[in-house]
């Protein structure tokens, strides 16, 4: 399984696990072939600001930073009422505290954030 966190560093191409074979390869022949055509439609000079053409890493990176909320929703949109995907209750204190109303999202205007807290949870490989 892999977190968010994980997706995110994958699509920035900076997997810190490179598990061999042909699968990894595959995977990033097919980001390299898609973030290739996304820059094959950037217009009105932003292309030139990303010069690599590689492995397009710099647009890599600024797509997750725009497209981050929009992943987090297609990961949680389809989740079960009655999901405990990650969070079970929200509020701020023991006064305020609630179980989740569904898809595990608190709410108010802060709904459809991204936890930022799963970007730097530790992991141990």
């Amino acid at each position: 399984a892999r977190s968010f966190a994980d997706i995110g560093d994958i699509v920035r191409g900076r997997d810190l696990y490179r598990g061999g074979g042909r699968g990894r390869k595959q995977l990033d022949d097919s980001l390299k072939k898609i973030f290739g055509k996304i820059h094959g439609n950037l217009r009105n000079g932003v292309k030139d600001h990303y010069q690599d053409t590689t492995d397009f890493l710099k647009l890599r990176e600024d797509w997750w930073t725009v497209n981050r909320d929009q992943v987090w929703k297609a990961l949680t949109c389809e989740a079960p009422k009655d999901s405990k995907y990650f969070r079970q209750t929200c509020g701020d204190n023991e006064k305020t505290t609630i179980r989740t109303p569904s898809h595990c999202r608190c709410d108010g205007k802060d709904a459809d954030q991204v936890p930022t807290y799963f970007d730097y949870v530790p992991q141990y490989l």
